[in-house]
């Protein structure tokens, strides 16, 4: 068995009621053994591309813990994705629920089947840094050794102006 590894993880949505899906989805989460620790404040912005005509998303980033590798992770993130109706025909599109690998154990990763960690868009994204700020306020990014603070100031103002917070989960 491999040892208990701490990661994050991010979830998006913004269609039905994100913050049940939320609720529902850190449930069936549980049922695969993984140990939520902390879980940040719900946050909205804008949908991407800018112009969009997609509902706002409400974002969030959990600490986790779970006993196995990325791979299995990023498996079971999209059974679970994919039991909650999330599609992944049209890039960009609306989505019922979003969970991406942030960080794996502080872990720079590259596997042949595409998953790159962290997260390789993560440190242009205020819907994802700023919720994990709340998670994970010391952590930095394994492959610029860059404080969560410090990538937070080289984002564009306008983008973290756009991303409110709307308070806790639960």
């Amino acid at each position: 068995m491999l040892k208990s590894k701490k990661i994050y993880i991010a979830f998006g949505a913004n269609l039905d009621n994100p913050k049940v899906t939320f609720k529902s989805v850190i449930s069936e989460l549980r049922k695969y053994n993984i140990e939520i620790i902390k879980f940040s404040n719900l946050w909205a912005s804008p949908a991407w591309p800018e112009g969009s005509c997609q509902p706002d998303y409400i974002n969030a980033c959990a600490e986790i813990f779970y006993h196995g590798s990325d791979i299995s992770l990023l498996k079971l993130l999209h059974t679970v994705e994919n039991c909650f109706g999330r599609k992944r025909t049209v890039k960009n599109e609306s989505r019922s629920i979003d969970l991406d690998i942030l960080d794996f154990h502080s872990k720079h990763i590259v596997h042949e089947n595409g998953l790159i960690l962290p997260h390789p868009r993560m440190q242009n994204r205020a819907f994802v840094l700023l919720p994990l700020k709340e998670v994970a306020s010391s952590w930095r990014d394994p492959v610029s050794g860059l404080s969560i603070d410090d990538l937070i100031c080289k984002l564009p103002e306008s983008d973290v102006l756009n991303t409110v917070s709307l308070g806790p989960l639960f």
